[in-house]
């Protein structure tokens, strides 16, 4: 069958509850070998992790096929590879909630916080947080093995096509989540500000651009049989369009509204992370940022604190400079898709999603 999708709304009810029901049916496939090893715990917390969320990879891999072959018969097999992709993210998302040591993603508790719980429902022995914290690798790990699953076993065409790029998707955002991590800890090597903010970039590029835009754009480009020309233009496309989702993702790390996108007050401030946005304030120098280095990942933070971070970061002009960035990657994007031909739904649905992942509030 095919979902009467709109382009204009391309994440529209309709496109979101294709993608739930599609991981849900696949979920539900999964339940009778967990239920014979006795652990269908996991799949209640994978139910939860996986309930929700933007679908932004899905969207774009879904609207980047119609871009190179129209709105197909029946979209069962692109929506299993799509949706796999949001498999792929929630695997990520649960590891990266446990390096940052988050308690809640989406305003819920995160993964290993509903593990604790399991642990202290049932009287377990041990550390609770210990629990939690190795249950959730394995939760992580389960869901990166269940993405692969659900894109190999989608029937789609071409499918040869898409698995190379899938597999540079599963080892970009790793490799690109150990740089950013390594980042954070001073390791990279870096020796000045000026190698720190190319480390950020990179991290940037392969962490967020490519794993967000780039790559599923591409593999939805391959499914539809895209010849080099879009091609071409979806690969800059989507590194333009996921650099300005990260930078925006910068701007709501500060200044976002927890009621809003879910996730602490100045979670950024809070740990320390040295974005392209932060790292820009700090190379303004000076006496604020000295200022705001010593706020950064600070203990005891206040929301006073965060605030004077925010304040420090907006006097240098960085904050400006970051939207700009942002402004200018939004025309870049619409330029691109307008000099390339490509269905008519594509491009509607492709400029639509660009405008929504550049201009959000979470």
């Amino acid at each position: 069958m095919t979902h009467a999708l709109d382009p204009r709304s391309p994440l529209s009810e309709e496109f979101l509850s294709a993608v739930g029901e599609t991981l849900s049916g696949f979920l539900d496939a999964q339940a009778p070998l967990l239920e014979t090893i006795g652990v269908l715990p996991m799949l209640d917390v994978a139910r939860e992790a996986t309930d929700g969320g933007k679908r932004l990879r899905p969207a774009y891999c879904y609207w980047s096929y119609v871009a190179a072959a129209g709105i197909p018969d029946d979209d069962a097999a692109l929506l299993a590879v799509s949706s796999s992709l949001d498999l792929l993210h929630v695997s990520a998302l649960v590891h990266d909630d446990l390096i940052d040591d988050a308690d809640t993603r989406r305003g819920l508790p995160a993964a290993h916080k509903r593990f604790e719980e399991l642990h202290a429902r049932r009287g377990g022995r041990g550390s609770a947080p210990d629990f939690g914290t190795s249950t959730a690798i394995l939760l992580g790990d389960l869901l990166l093995m269940w993405s692969i699953e659900l894109a190999d076993g989608s029937g789609a065409a071409r499918l040869d096509r898409a698995r190379p790029l899938l597999s540079a998707m599963r080892a970009e955002v790793t490799a690109g989540q150990f740089l950013d991590v390594s980042a954070q800890y001073g390791v990279t090597g870096a020796r000045d500000a000026a190698d720190e903010l190319d480390v950020a970039l990179r991290v940037l590029e392969y962490k967020s651009a490519s794993y967000s835009v780039r790559r599923p754009a591409l593999i939805g480009a391959a499914l539809g049989g895209a010849g080099d020309r879009l091609n071409e233009t979806l690969g800059e496309f989507g590194s333009v369009i996921g650099r300005a989702f990260q930078l925006r993702d910068d701007v709501l790390g500060v200044y976002g509204d927890p009621a809003v996108t879910g996730k602490p007050y100045g979670g950024d401030i809070h740990e320390g992370k040295r974005t392209v946005l932060v790292l820009a304030a700090l190379a303004a120098g000076g006496p604020p940022a000295t200022e705001l280095s010593e706020l950064l990942g600070a203990p005891g933070l206040t929301d006073g604190d965060v605030r004077r971070a925010a304040d420090l970061i907006e006097a240098s002009g960085a904050l400006g400079d970051v939207e700009a960035r942002i402004a200018a990657s939004m025309t870049r994007a619409v330029d691109l898709l307008t000099a390339t031909e490509m269905t008519e739904e594509g491009r509607v649905a492709l400029t639509e999603l660009a405008e929504r992942s550049v201009r959000r509030a979470r």
